[in-house]
């Protein structure tokens, strides 16, 4: 597919928040404005795309983004998108949502939707492609859990925070003469557990 200097995109994060959405925000708005194009920022996800919720990404204006933690367009793990139903597990999203989503698109004059998530965002992205709509899906997750991939960001940030954790815990226990247990996130994966082992 080829864009014009006049072209438009959107991007959206979905699911939880992790280290690095403000980051690939500002990259991907960079890299559009060095080409002439428009970012369009949807708010609150897929449902900011549904509702026609959004702002647009100014370049000039994202400068502070790169050390600061959440997203500026907000995240949601619920609504009318949900594909994920459990481990494995995929519910076909209805097909009127598909269709006003691609319609909200063509209304927009998008020419591509990216979309920053992990598992169940890219399960969204996935059907909307299957759909018609033309999309770039950024893998993200803190728990390290997406085919495909060998390292999401997001995932480093949580083993780091996960062996602060446990660093600290270990002498509280030794003073205490205690047995201590740290649960990390991790979802239907252990690569957070096993990259603190490992790092042991």
């Amino acid at each position: 597919m080829r864009f014009s200097m006049s072209e438009r995109i959107g991007i959206l994060t979905g699911g939880g928040d992790c280290p690095g959405l403000n980051a690939v925000i500002h990259a991907v708005v960079k890299a559009a404005a060095k080409r002439g194009w428009e970012t369009l920022g949807f708010l609150d996800d897929y449902e900011g795309l549904l509702d026609l919720r959004y702002r647009s990404l100014d370049y000039h204006q994202m400068d502070g983004l790169l050390h600061l933690g959440g997203t500026i367009l907000s995240a949601t793990n619920k609504g009318r998108f949900a594909a994920k139903t459990g481990h494995g597990a995929v519910r076909k999203i209805p097909e009127e949502i598909l269709d006003r989503t691609k319609r909200n698109i063509t209304q927009l004059d998008l020419r591509a939707l990216v979309c920053v998530g992990g598992d169940g965002s890219l399960t969204i992205a996935q059907q909307l492609f299957e759909h018609g709509v033309p999309v770039v899906g950024v893998p993200k997750t803190i728990d390290n859990d997406l085919g495909a991939t060998v390292i999401t960001f997001g995932f480093d940030s949580a083993v780091a925070c996960a062996t602060d954790a446990l660093d600290r815990l270990r002498t509280t226990a030794e003073s205490h003469n205690r047995v201590l247990v740290l649960e990390v996130m991790g979802r239907y994966a252990g690569w957070t557990r096993a990259s603190r082992a490992a790092a042991t």
